[in-house]
């Protein structure tokens, strides 16, 4: 199989597919939903080992394409939801179902890889794509709170044991947003040289959201400005249940010397599902990105052996986490179990 193929089919075909959906309608929103849901399910459980994840690319190009698809995407949804008369209800809530789980799952996915390039036009790239979800601040709070705080109360973003879903995503979204912008007033007050107030990252997380907000306007007046942030917000908790699920219930322990202890292998809950992992670029594959930020996911690695499993995929276990009292009956055993051991 040529190299990267099995990441450009799995991430690419639910875009390709929303986008007919939009233009079309008819069965192309059945498809589109279907791509990323009952696909998704029965190829993690049928693939297993056979299908090979390459480990010898940097996937940048992969990266870029998805970035500029992304846009594509965003507008032709907010279009056909908002104004697309040839789309009856039944399509745009299928629209809305399958652009949502693509945009929080591989969109999603796929910004948080470019924020970790070292290159500047990858990285504004990653940047523009969170503003356009409106959630911009995430471009500061992911790597200079998350990757220094993980596995920590002093991080938003890591769910405690015994901490249902949906207070987690309110406290973590406020907290984010809050410990993001300490981070970089921080950074600011330690630079050698006066920045400019407009040079601040937030300003321009702002300026970001609201050009998507006018163009969403521009798309389809108030009904595309409603679909925006209502698709946005979809998106963003797809985001969070990522977050949830894993790091739910780990701690990172004090060294004698009162230091936290590195990231390691048994910080984070992995999920070694071969097509799942694909689509959203690897990210499933958590532990060795939070070891080694810098890789690119087509190296990251996982060691079923060492790392922590979840007991499913990532969507599914994204699904579960909806259900707090069912999440808690499957999770918190396991999480006592590593914990004591």
């Amino acid at each position: 199989m040529p190299i990267l193929a099995p990441f450009v089919f799995a991430s690419l075909l639910p875009a390709i597919l929303l986008l007919l959906a939009c233009g079309f309608g008819g069965i192309w929103p059945f498809l589109a939903v279907l791509s990323i849901t009952v696909l998704v399910f029965i190829l993690d459980r049928r693939l297993g080992e056979k299908w090979e994840l390459p480990q010898d690319a940097s996937g940048h190009f992969l990266s870029i394409c998805i970035g500029f698809v992304h846009f594509g995407v965003l507008a032709a949804c907010v279009w056909g939801i908002s104004k697309g008369d040839h789309l009856s209800v039944l399509d745009r809530l299928l629209i809305f179902t399958g652009a949502g789980l693509w945009f929080g799952q591989v969109s999603n996915s796929n910004a948080h890889e470019l924020i970790h390039r070292s290159a500047r036009w990858p990285r504004r790239l990653g940047v523009a794509i969170y503003c356009s979800l409106l959630f911009g601040h995430h471009a500061s709070a992911h790597p200079k709170v998350h990757h220094v705080h993980a596995a920590t109360d002093q991080d938003p973003n890591s769910a405690r044991l015994g901490e249902g879903f949906y207070r987690f995503f309110v406290r973590a979204w406020i907290g984010g947003f809050r410990a993001g912008l300490k981070a970089e007033n921080i950074d600011r007050a330690r630079s050698s040289r006066i920045l400019p107030a407009w040079q601040h990252p937030y300003v321009a997380y702002v300026i970001g959201g609201l050009a998507t907000i006018a163009f969403a306007s521009g798309l389809g007046g108030f009904k595309g400005i409603v679909t925006l942030l209502v698709l946005t917000a979809y998106a963003q908790i797809q985001l969070f249940l990522s977050d949830y699920v894993q790091h739910y219930g780990l701690r990172r322990s004090r060294t004698d010397d009162g230091r936290v202890e590195p990231m390691g292998a048994k910080h984070s809950w992995n999920a070694p599902h071969r097509y799942s992992s694909a689509m959203m670029l690897n990210a499933p594959r958590h532990s060795d990105h939070h070891m080694r930020p810098t890789r690119s996911f087509p190296s990251l690695e996982i060691d079923e052996t060492e790392m922590l499993m979840l007991p499913h995929a990532l969507p599914v276990m994204a699904c579960l986490a909806l259900v707090p009292k069912l999440w808690r009956r499957v999770m918190d055993k396991r999480v006592a179990h590593w914990v004591t051991h």
